[in-house]
This record gives C-alpha cells, sequence and structure tokens, in this order.
C-alpha cells in the first residue's frame, strides 16, 4: 500500500502520456486485446518516458540544491529605489520613439522567496526589461486572500513610485494564483496588463507540499472556496493571462491544472515539454517565451493562432530538448 501510494503523483503523468492504455493487463494478452497498442510499442514508450523522466527529474534535483544556495539571499524584502529622473543632456523620455514598458512583478511560490527569479530577472535585464521588482510574501501567510490584498499594496507603490499606470506580474506556482486572486476578485485588472503563470494550479491540484497540513494548501484543492471564486463570471476582465503548463510537472494533478480555463479571461496556455516545475522559472528556453509574452501587443487569442498559422510557429507549446 506504501508503495502504491508513492507512484501516485506518477499517475496523472503516465495517463497524459500513455492516452490509449485503458489499464494494466497482462502483457501476455496485450497483442490480442483490440484497441491495446503491441508489447514492443508499450516498451518503447515506457523506456521513452523513463527517459524523459529521468532528465526532468534530474533537472529539477539541480535545481532544487541551486537554489538552497541562493535561498539566504531572497529571505529580506528587495530594496525600493526611486525612479531615476533623465539628467541634463539625457534623453526626454517624451522624445523617445516607443513608450518605456511596464515594470515587472516577480511572484515566487510556496515556501519560497524572490531568490527563484535571479536567472529570470538578469534574461529580462539583459533584453531591456531594467524595472523589475521582486515581492516576498511570508511563509506562515494562512490565506491566499490576504496574499493578494499584499501584492495589490505593492504595485499600488510601485505605479506610484515609477510613475506607470500599469505593471506585468509573473507568477510561479502559488504566486501565479495569487496574482489571479488579485486581478479576478479584487479589481487589480485595472493595474496588472499582462500577468504570466508558471506551473499554477488553476483549478486545484490534488498534489501539494505538506500536503493538507498548511491551510493555504488546502486553498489549493480542487473545489476550494477560493478555486470556486475563481471559476465565477469575470466579464470584462482587462488583464491578458499567458500560462505555461508543463507534462512533466509532477505537483499539478491533473496536469491541465496549470492551464487558464475561463471563458472570461484573455488566455493563452502554452504547453512546456521536457522539464517539470522548479525548471519552469529558471530555463533560458521557457525565459524567452516570457519575454515574448510581455513584450507581445495583446488582441485576442485566436488572432496570435492565425498569425502563426501562416509562420509555421507553434504559439502553444515550448519544448525543451
Amino acid at each position: 500500500m506504501q508503495v502504491t501510494r508513492a507512484f501516485q503523483p506518477l499517475l496523472p503523468l503516465c495517463r497524459r502520456l500513455l492516452p490509449d492504455l485503458p489499464g494494466l493487463p497482462d502483457l501476455s494478452d496485450i497483442p490480442s486485446l483490440p484497441g491495446i497498442p503491441s508489447l514492443p510499442d508499450i516498451q518503447s514508450r515506457l523506456a521513452g518516458l523513463s527517459m524523459a523522466l529521468l532528465k526532468a527529474t534530474a533537472l529539477d534535483i539541480a535545481i532544487l540544491a541551486g537554489h538552497l544556495l541562493l535561498y539566504p539571499s531572497g529571505i529580506a524584502q528587495e530594496r525600493r529605489t526611486p525612479a531615476a529622473l533623465p539628467g541634463p543632456g539625457e534623453a526626454d523620455p517624451a522624445r523617445l520613439p516607443v513608450q518605456a514598458p511596464p515594470p515587472v512583478v516577480l511572484l515566487h511560490g510556496f515556501i519560497d522567496n524572490r531568490s527563484v527569479f535571479v536567472l529570470l530577472r538578469r534574461n529580462l535585464a539583459q533584453h531591456g526589461r531594467h524595472r523589475v521588482e521582486s515581492l516576498n510574501y511570508s511563509p506562515l501567510t494562512c490565506d491566499l486572500r490576504i496574499a493578494a490584498e499584499l501584492l495589490g499594496r505593492h504595485i499600488e507603490e510601485i505605479c506610484e513610485r515609477t510613475g506607470s499606470r500599469q505593471v506585468d506580474v509573473v507568477g510561479h506556482s502559488l504566486g501565479g494564483l495569487i496574482a489571479r486572486y488579485y486581478v479576478q476578485r479584487l479589481g487589480g485588472d485595472v493595474r496588472v496588463r499582462t500577468l504570466v503563470t508558471l506551473g499554477t494550479p488553476h483549478s486545484g491540484t490534488r498534489v501539494a507540499p505538506l500536503a493538507n497540513a498548511h491551510p493555504i494548501v488546502r486553498q489549493m484543492r480542487p473545489g476550494s472556496k477560493v478555486i470556486e471564486e475563481l471559476s465565477r463570471p469575470a466579464p470584462g476582465c482587462r488583464t491578458r493571462f499567458v500560462s505555461f503548463w508543463s507534462d512533466m510537472d509532477h505537483l499539478m494533478d491533473p496536469l491541465e491544472t496549470a492551464r487558464v480555463d475561463h471563458p472570461d479571461l484573455l488566455a493563452q496556455n502554452v504547453r512546456v515539454t521536457g522539464i517539470g516545475h522548479l525548471a519552469l522559472p529558471v530555463h533560458p528556453a521557457v525565459a524567452t517565451r516570457i519575454r515574448q509574452a510581455l513584450d507581445s501587443s495583446w488582441t485576442h487569442p485566436a488572432a496570435d493562432a492565425h498569425t502563426d498559422a501562416h509562420t509555421g510557429a507553434h504559439a502553444d507549446d515550448v519544448t525543451v530538448a
């Protein structure tokens, strides 16, 4: 029984990668059963699955080890600096050909801190996103709604300090859910232009750290009051949503819970293949797509799909070797 439970987090992933395998009959009977893949095909799939899982798991372990070293550096809140005004002889912002992009706010996941975004932040800065700030919320926070209110106050302070009317937000895991609650339930769509979520349980997940020991984890369960609130109508919501979900994310059950599926929200779902939960805010391929999502002008998901159909690109898929 304990061994069976240990494999339960992997079941959604196995169902995803082996969709036409309805059960686990005796292998000797497989060739004679209609609709069941042949034994060599099953063995090939399992070998591919094992290798993909091995690579994704090894990468997550390496990232976790590195993150543990960086974790102490991100415990303290980030120092705030006032927006610099142009000095004598410097370019007047009013004469620039394009308006400066809005600030980017980074929001970490459960029992984490801003150090998880070290590489993403560097990547954004190297490509012209110099106004990037992080927010730490306490791991002792017991209500997602309180964290969402804190995020709202933080964003208001950023807008007042920088003179920007809106911000973009990138949230990892629980951070994306907190940001979505602020946008959808607390009127944050006025301030948040684009919300990018990475491995966020938008519909709730049955697999989460510490199970139900922490109140905020219970709020991430399917059917919780918070998840129910986010499923309610949200007519006129002005924020653009871009959700990255991975087919190797062992913390999402089902895997598709990391997608934004809401009829009132302008949402684009990007599937990432080949990496796990911890790699989403770290991997350079994902960082590139995050930059593209933040830099692109939003019209409508259908318009993006139409454009990509002509260019041959796959707008909703990122494959990581």
